[in-house]
């Protein structure tokens, strides 16, 4: 009698797609870390300065929303920005509670020089790839991470 295995589940030679998508998920992770490293940044900079940047009334609640963090791990990262002269915090007299989040000067420069970093990965990884690829790339991503229960988010 023929064995009959269903197409969802891998053949006995075939790595399931989880390892396949978190071996490629970790190279991204670490050649995106090198790449801005390479220009003198980091991720956690990069992520601040961007949620910081593209969020209307960005304060430390809706930042650390925004990157997926706890508070106090957020509250690290801008310290060490606040120390550095990229971001400074005020407090809104009409709530108190969380500290609103402002690139300064020093922050802007360093995030046109972080974005050129970024951009530039972006394009390699495209490198290759057609729009369509594209397209169909994004929607896969999609539908793994609804199978899977979380949506896609965070900036990169």
């Amino acid at each position: 009698m023929e064995r009959v295995v269903p197409r969802d589940t891998p053949g006995p030679s075939e790595v399931p797609i989880g390892m396949v998508l978190a071996r490629v998920g970790k190279a991204v992770d670490r050649a995106f870390d090198d790449a801005l490293a390479t220009v003198g940044g980091s991720r956690s900079t990069w992520l601040v300065l961007l949620a910081a940047k593209s969020s209307a009334n960005a304060n430390q609640t809706k930042i650390a929303g925004l990157l997926g963090i706890s508070g106090p791990t957020l509250i690290h990262h801008l310290d060490r920005m606040v120390s550095a002269g990229l971001v400074v915090r005020t407090r809104d007299p009409a709530d108190r509670r969380p500290n609103s989040i402002m690139l300064t000067a020093a922050g802007e420069k360093e995030f046109r020089r972080l974005r050129g970093a970024a951009v530039a990965f972006d394009a390699r990884l495209r490198s290759g790839l057609t729009e369509a690829q594209l397209a169909d790339l994004r929607a896969v991503l999609a539908a793994i991470g609804d199978n899977v229960g979380h949506e896609e988010g965070g900036p990169q």
